[in-house]
């Protein structure tokens, strides 16, 4: 049997709520978009890329935002000492181009638990907790977590628009 994304039912973001339920439901919705895009393609589909000479495939896309929930919120915001899931100093964009070989199921997999795990991770940090990222020039920013929440929108938001027009080249499907 051929194994397929599974379906989702994507759940609606919140219309009221207090400042954590709004930043919480939002980027849950754009979780769910993601995985709405990829529901019910094989893993071949999923490897297909966008365009020429683009590489960017729905995969890499579900193993990229792996990569960045557990940075954001796990390494960085609740300072786990962890190291990347795809991502090596051999192949510092693995989680987009190592795509060939890469196990779909387990890769789907991984992406849930990441995301289990960066919301378990977050139920413990207040809005307003910051840590100190270092920039690669040197510098330092202090960062809360409020700002992790709002950067983590605008990935997904970004990355959905372009598995959106991956999904529309792989079958013509379109939609929210």
């Amino acid at each position: 049997m051929t194994w397929r994304a599974p379906e989702i039912t994507r759940k609606n973001e919140p219309y009221v709520g207090d400042e954590r339920t709004m930043l919480e439901g939002w980027l849950d919705y754009h979780r769910d978009t993601l995985l709405l895009k990829c529901a019910g393609l094989t893993a071949e589909q999923l490897k297909t890329p966008s365009v020429e000479p683009s590489g960017l495939t729905l995969l890499g896309l579900v193993r990229h935002l792996t990569e960045v929930e557990r940075w954001w919120f796990r390494i960085r915001a609740a300072g786990e000492p962890l190291d990347s899931v795809y991502c090596t100093d051999a192949s510092p964009d693995g989680d987009l181009d190592d795509i060939a070989d890469a196990d779909a199921a387990a890769d789907f997999a991984a992406y849930a638990a990441e995301v289990e795990a960066a919301r378990q991770a977050a139920a413990n940090l207040t809005l307003d907790q910051t840590f100190t990222r270092r920039r690669r020039d040197g510098g330092a920013d202090e960062i809360n977590v409020r700002w992790v929440y709002v950067h983590m929108i605008e990935e997904y938001a970004r990355h959905n628009g372009h598995a959106d027009l991956i999904r529309e080249r792989i079958d013509g499907v379109t939609g929210d």
